[in-house]
């Protein structure tokens, strides 16, 4: 039986040092999901900011209807921030949405319609034909093609851009991937693998991306790769080692 169309769409935003890119991120979400007709909630994370994140989020909540501040006070890391979003989030799908406007609010509508078709993740892909990239760093490009490479040979998928973290998931998506282990930017990857490997249906769609305006990247590469590597494996054990355990059920969501 189809899935029924999804009706209150939550986008997680972490944030840490982000005051000056979340009111212009906000308010460009805002404005086109509105314009679409979208049902929708903010739920930002700020994971222990050193700046104005926090009261600037404060500020925007008489501005920005469905805006659910959230700090996390736990362990940081963006990972974490994540799913912390995650676990307060009131819709029944959602998009991880990077604070630094570097994603597009038209493609996060794309992905709310392909959800209502009834299926049960969305991924973007910057590689793809139709999608692009603006003002991307030439070494990190170089790095992340590589691990995607990787990646597409080690779990034998299509997907070429798993590490982007701007993906769509319905609710139960998210709930049949837990436990979620990784606390840092690995978690980019650890979901849409286990969504992969665990059975939900999928579909690919080109994406556009932009490098930041304001403030500093959060990735730092060599803290990363042994992190990104440990996910990896620990996927690719389940997949083929844990004899379907962990699968879907076929009967339902």
């Amino acid at each position: 039986m189809p899935l029924p169309a999804p009706t209150l769409f939550s986008l997680v935003i972490p944030a840490r040092d982000e005051e000056a890119s979340l009111p212009p991120t906000l308010r460009a979400y805002r404005d086109v999901l509105q314009a679409a007709g979208i049902p929708h909630e903010f739920v930002v994370v700020d994971d222990g900011s050193r700046d104005r994140t926090w009261q600037v989020l404060q500020e925007l909540k008489a501005e920005i209807p469905g805006l659910t501040p959230l700090q996390n006070t736990g362990p940081h890391g963006f990972g974490r921030a994540i799913i912390h979003g995650l676990d307060h989030m009131r819709g029944d799908a959602c998009a991880i949405v990077m604070a630094d406007a570097s994603d597009s609010p038209e493609d996060a509508v794309r992905y709310w319609r392909l959800l209502c078709e009834g299926h049960e993740c969305v991924f973007g892909s910057r590689f793809i034909r139709g999608g692009r990239t603006v003002d991307y760093p030439r070494v990190k490009l170089l790095i992340n093609r590589l691990a995607n490479l990787f990646i597409r040979f080690l779990f034998r998928i299509q997907l070429n851009d798993t590490t982007n973290a701007f993906k769509a998931y319905r609710a139960h998506v998210i709930e049949g991937c837990r436990p979620l282990l990784a606390p840092h930017f690995n978690l980019t990857i650890e979901l849409p693998l286990k969504a992969i490997v665990r059975g939900y249906s999928y579909t690919i769609i080109p994406i556009s991306w932009q490098n930041r305006r304001h403030g500093v990247a959060k990735l730092r590469i060599k803290e990363m790769g042994s992190r990104y590597f440990f996910i990896c494996m620990y996927v690719w054990l389940e997949k083929y080692f844990s004899r379907g355990d962990y699968r879907r059920p076929q009967n339902r969501p």
